[in-house]
Order: structure tokens, then sequence, then C-alpha cells
């Protein structure tokens, strides 16, 4: 059977919280790739320019993933409220 409107609108907010899930994940794995980064640049591994190319690099990929996690959200959300 077809969904009612109050139907689509739960799963358009189910959809927005493993949107968000999937931005925590993605903040955490920059969280720890800094770590390492500034761990090896503590322990002498690599030099600071190294490490601040490194941690652009990672907030870079960071926005990106983040931004293709709105993306896709936001094409999901259209698609659920599609009638």
């Amino acid at each position: 059977p077809p969904l009612s409107e109050e139907r689509r609108r739960e799963f358009v907010k189910m959809a927005k919280s493993r949107a968000e899930d999937a931005k925590v994940s993605v903040r955490n794995a920059r969280r720890d790739a800094n770590d390492m980064l500034k761990s090896a640049q503590k322990d002498g591994d690599i030099s600071e320019d190294e490490e601040k190319r490194g941690l652009k690099s990672i907030q870079d990929l960071t926005d990106g993933y983040v931004k293709e996690c709105d993306e896709v959200c936001s094409k999901k959300e259209a698609e659920i409220m599609e009638v």
C-alpha cells in the first residue's frame, strides 16, 4: 500500500538521523587521524610542515564527506516525500 504522509515524515526523520550518525563517524575518523599526525610530529617522525599539510588534507577530506552525506540525505528525503 502507498505510504501515508505521516509515515513518510517518519522515514525522513530516520534518514536524517542516519546521516547525522555518518557525519559523526567521519568526524571521529578525522579526530583519530589528527591525533596520529600530532603524535608522529611529537615523536619526530614528521616535520611541522608535514603535520600542517596533513591536517589540512584531513580537514578537506572531512568536509567533502560531510557534504556528500548531506547531499545523499537531501536526495533520499526528496525520494521519500515523492508521491
